[in-house]
């Protein structure tokens, strides 16, 4: 058996994987890995690695690397001061398997600090590093740690990342700029599927170009409209049968960055050179003068001719035959209350991917998730509403209840801060599969914690919907009602990190629905989550047919 320049290929790899085995290692979270897979693939490229302190600074301050090289926004490595010893001169970077893909030759160390508040009247847009940690200044003279350190360095590479949807469309930069050839490109970078306007504008820029197109999907963190990223590229494959023969989709890892406009535009920009454009097109009516890679191209301002039935530029309308684009949040609008798109806005196979993505809210899945004190009688609406919709029979329904989820679920879990943040993710997690399959899934827990709740709703909303219900009842009516004795065995000492006496609460300020029971019944409880869930369009409007959703 004669072996072939892959599988030396593989070997080596192999064998370069395991001489980093023994290193400390770091599980990178999404972001991180799109930073890694761009760094790794070129994409980023003249970056070869994690930037240093210099860099940044220098990235901030003028939009350029230290060298001078024009670079609009911070790619770096932030960690846990602990991940990794101070003397530790390299770290293994893995996927959320723990699958080591790179290595990590840590050449600088610096502490993470909260930025310091902008000066007034001078704007705060791009104050913040993007991947820094924390969100607001602090008071006081100089800012304050946060507990992580940035690590800079080069890379070395293990192999290829295997994460992520559409795997078989991905293309390196080299490979795409190959198959792309000679000759005028002009790129797409989006995060949102193309509706008819932009299909037209794009047949329009390029064809006075004479140029081949490249659309690229961005497929890391929530996409527009249809939340998934797989669900963002089919909605992108389907507007190619619009579009000129050659069209290449290449679906890219590039993070969503909080760094403005501008900047934002100008890294979409380097990142579609890298990938062979030659050209990028905005669909704003005006291309902004950013510094960039890349020309950018705009179609100017279009409107949808109603007398001819097609998009073309608003000057070459007759006044009065146009008609606008869909409103921000029409389209979601539409999709959510089972409405037709309108032919006008998009392709019909580009709609037919956008409800296949979105669903009706009526067939959507859905978290309801009560939070609130012991006693404030959480499980007693969560067990009325279960009873409600089953009896009603239009969704399928499972119930988390505190109690039960701790005996199974949760089992061998203290009350610690960690381990209630834990057991709030299971809960979160198991909900999540529920929602995922089109089922209700109703919650329970006391869930104290402002964070943990947030993660349960980031992790519902990106298969379906989610609902918080605050049980506020004051924890005097709850101390009052406890047949269980707690509250009493809390203030004795007998009972540590009881929420409400030993152990805070933090109340939601993000609440769909806040209830009472001091002032409302059991079904007094029940039927107002019944008639959110019908004015927001999850229940049948059978019995509220006056009732319809916030802008409806």
């Amino acid at each position: 058996m004669h072996r072939t320049e892959v599988d030396v290929a593989a070997e080596a790899v192999t064998g370069l994987a395991a001489s980093f085995a023994s290193l400390p290692s770091w599980t990178l979270d999404e972001n991180q890995l799109a930073d890694l897979e761009m760094l790794l693939s070129g994409a980023f490229a003249p970056l070869t690695g994690f930037m240093t302190a210099a860099d940044v600074s220098s990235v901030c301050e003028r939009g350029t690397l230290a060298d001078g090289t024009a670079w609009p926004v911070p790619v770096t490595l932030d960690v846990p001061e602990g991940a990794t010893p101070p003397a530790q001169r390299r770290l293994a970077l893995n996927d959320t398997e723990g699958v080591p893909l790179a290595v990590l030759d840590i050449s600088e160390r610096s502490p993470v600090l909260m930025p310091a508040p902008a000066p007034a009247g001078r704007g705060g847009r791009h104050a913040r590093p993007a991947g820094a940690a924390g969100t607001a200044g602090t008071a006081g003279p100089g800012p304050a740690a946060t507990g992580l350190v940035r690590l800079s360095g080069q890379l070395i590479k293990c192999r290829d990342p295997e994460h992520g949807p559409f795997r078989q469309l991905r293309r390196t930069p080299a490979q795409a700029r190959a198959e792309l050839g000679e000759g005028p490109v002009l790129a797409f970078v989006t995060r949102r599927p193309l509706n008819a306007r932009q299909i037209g504008q794009l047949r329009h820029v390029a064809g006075q170009l004479r140029a081949r197109l490249l659309l690229l999907p961005l497929v890391t963190g929530m996409a527009d409209v249809v939340i998934r990223p797989e669900a963002l590229v089919r909605t992108v494959r389907a507007a190619t049968r619009h579009l000129p023969s050659g069209t290449l989709v290449v679906p890219v890892a590039l993070a969503a960055r909080n760094v403005g406009a501008e900047r934002e535009i100008a890294l979409r920009a380097l990142v579609a050179a890298a990938y062979g454009a030659t050209h990028l097109f905005t669909d704003e009516p005006e291309a902004p003068t950013v510094r960039a890679a890349i020309p950018i191209m705009s179609a100017g301002d279009w409107a949808y001719d109603r007398a001819a039935e097609i998009w073309r530029p608003l000057a070459l309308i007759e006044p009065g035959t146009e008609r606008a684009d869909l409103a921000m949040g029409e389209l979601e609008d539409l999709l959510d209350w089972g409405e037709e798109v309108p032919a006008w806005f998009t392709p019909p196979a580009v709609a037919a991917e956008l409800r296949r993505a979105r669903p009706p809210r009526s067939e959507r899945g859905l978290v309801i998730f009560f939070t609130g004190l012991s006693g404030s009688g959480k499980s007693t609406i969560a067990r009325g509403l279960r009873d409600a919709l089953s009896e009603r029979g239009d969704r399928t329904v499972s119930l988390l209840d505190g109690d039960l989820v701790r005996d199974l679920l949760s089992a061998g879990l203290t009350f610690s801060r960690a381990d209630r943040d834990l057991n709030i993710a299971r809960i979160g997690f198991v909900a999540t599969e529920v929602a995922r399959h089109g089922g209700i899934a109703i919650c329970a827990p006391i869930a104290p914690y402002a964070q943990a709740r947030a993660r349960v709703r980031s992790m519902a909303r990106e298969v379906g919907d989610f609902l918080l219900v605050h049980v506020a009842t004051p924890v005097q009516v709850c101390e009052a009602r406890d047949r269980k004795g707690l509250y009493a065995k809390a203030r004795a000492g007998v009972i540590d990190n009881f929420t409400g006496v030993s152990d805070p609460y933090e109340e939601p300020t993000d609440a769909e629905l806040t209830i009472d029971t001091s002032a409302m019944s059991r079904q007094q409880s029940v039927d107002a989550i019944l008639r959110l869930l019908t004015a927001g369009g999850w229940l049948p409007e059978d019995e509220l047919p006056e009732s319809r959703g916030p802008g409806r």
